[in-house]
């Protein structure tokens, strides 16, 4: 399955739909608790990522919000 990650080319072996939590994993995306995801353009809810998938030709996008300054 070919997909759009952070704006690169990603592949994952995976033919059928994948659930985004399955994605996290495959990616080996760090700090899983504190990511959000955008999938095609819309901002999912953390719980959603189990019943949400990705086919071939998706993009994702893994955001980190951090606070802080002055």
């Amino acid at each position: 399955m070919n997909l759009t990650v952070n704006g690169k080319p990603a592949t994952i072996a995976d033919e059928n739909p994948v659930s985004i939590t399955d994605l996290l994993e495959k990616l080996q995306v760090e700090q899983r608790e504190y990511v959000t995801v955008e999938l095609n353009g819309d901002i999912l809810d953390r719980g959603d990522f189990e019943g949400a998938t990705v086919k071939d030709g998706d993009t994702v996008e893994f955001l980190y919000f951090m606070g802080g300054g002055r």
